[in-house]
Formats: C-alpha cells, sequence, structure tokens
C-alpha cells in the first residue's frame, strides 16, 4: 500500500464518522460516567466548539486568582462561585440555541440550564465502583469524589430546588460501563443522525432555572 493510498483511507475513515447536524447537546453525569470523552469525540465529529462546566470553574479560579483548591472550598461555604458558573453557563446555551449551530455543552446540571435551548439531553451514568477505576490517578480520591457528590446534590436542591437525581427530561440515559468508549460514541451518533425534528412529538418539559 502506497502512502497516498494510506492517506486515502484515513480521509475516509475521517469523513465516515463526521456528523451533519446542528443540534446543541448536553452531556451530564457523576465523575467517572465518560462524558469528557464522549464530548471530545463528538465535537470532532460534529466539527464544534465544546464547552465544559469543569472549563468555566477554572476560568473563574482564573478570574478571582485562586487555585481550584481554594475555589473548590469557597463554593463549599458560598453560593457565589456555583451561581457564576451556571450563570455563564446558561448564558452560553442561550447564546448557542439562538446561532441554530452545532454545540455540545457539558455539565452535571447542563440540561437543567440549557432548557428549551437544548435539542437532545444525555445522562450518562456507570456503576461506581466502574466510575472510581476510571478516575484512579486523577488528583480527587475516591472520598473526595464521594463528598463532592453529595454536596453539589445539596447545593443544587438548596439553590435552585434541583433534584439532580431526577432524570426523567433526559432523552438518552445510558450506562457508560455496558460498551465501549466507541461504542457508546456510535449509540449516540444513531440518535443524533436518526433525529428527525418534523416527526418530534415533544420532549418532556424542563422547569426553568433561576440563577
Amino acid at each position: 500500500m502506497t502512502n497516498n493510498d494510506t492517506s486515502q483511507l484515513i480521509a475516509s475513515d475521517v469523513a465516515d464518522e463526521q456528523i451533519e447536524c446542528n443540534l446543541l447537546i448536553t452531556v451530564s453525569g457523576p465523575p467517572g460516567c465518560g462524558a469528557t470523552t464522549l464530548c471530545e469525540r463528538l465535537a470532532e465529529a460534529m466539527d464544534c466548539p465544546y464547552v465544559s462546566g469543569g472549563d468555566i470553574f477554572r476560568e473563574l479560579a482564573d478570574e478571582g486568582d485562586l487555585s481550584l483548591n481554594q475555589q473548590t472550598a469557597e463554593a463549599d461555604t458560598s453560593d457565589s462561585i456555583d451561581r457564576a458558573l451556571d450563570n455563564r453557563l446558561q448564558s452560553i446555551a442561550e447564546k448557542w440555541g439562538q446561532a441554530d449551530k452545532a454545540f455540545i455543552l457539558e455539565s452535571r446540571l447542563a440540561g437543567w440550564l440549557a432548557g428549551e435551548h437544548a435539542d437532545l439531553r444525555l445522562w450518562l451514568d456507570a456503576p461506581e465502583d466502574v466510575r472510581l477505576e476510571r478516575i484512579e490517578g486523577r488528583v480527587e480520591t475516591e472520598a473526595e469524589m464521594r463528598v463532592r457528590e453529595v454536596s453539589e446534590a445539596g447545593r443544587y436542591q438548596a439553590y435552585y430546588n434541583i433534584d439532580v437525581d431526577d432524570r426523567e427530561f433526559y432523552d438518552l440515559h445510558l450506562n457508560t460501563a455496558r460498551w465501549s468508549k466507541d461504542g457508546v460514541f456510535q449509540l449516540v451518533r444513531a440518535a443524533i443522525e436518526s433525529y428527525d425534528p418534523d416527526a418530534d412529538e415533544g420532549a418532556f418539559e424542563t422547569p426553568p432555572v433561576e440563577i
């Protein structure tokens, strides 16, 4: 096989993976659910921007001249960090929703914050032991992950009356432990490519979130 043949095969594989759509997709789930892996591949296939709550959290830390640990500690004692983060995510969703262009927003509350601007809401999950194995090697420890999940859930309930365990309005709920990374991507890709707005009979209502 010549170099030219190899280049053509690679170009063909890339073209085959492209997804043509103008959907605003939200991806949510607990730590270790596989959201980052999926979002990065979707963004490449859809040739669109991708913003995560983690990105915005780091932006806010930089703007406040705080370390991530300092900002995390402040978020546990004050609602200002969470509200600033969620307000920015909500504004981003509104901007891209009005643009009518493909976009991916990832955070624990992305589906709630995007509201009616979201075209497809995904919830990813996996059994706790699988998620713990996936985050092994990260800065966050097992105990810290569990504390963070409980802390965040309590704050969302207190600030916005959001129950993160209420997942009725998600359009697709996947246990990512059951498929390979490519399998998860192909499932989501099939959902995106088979979506027909004219055949859409309606999403579950998402209550508005007042920041």
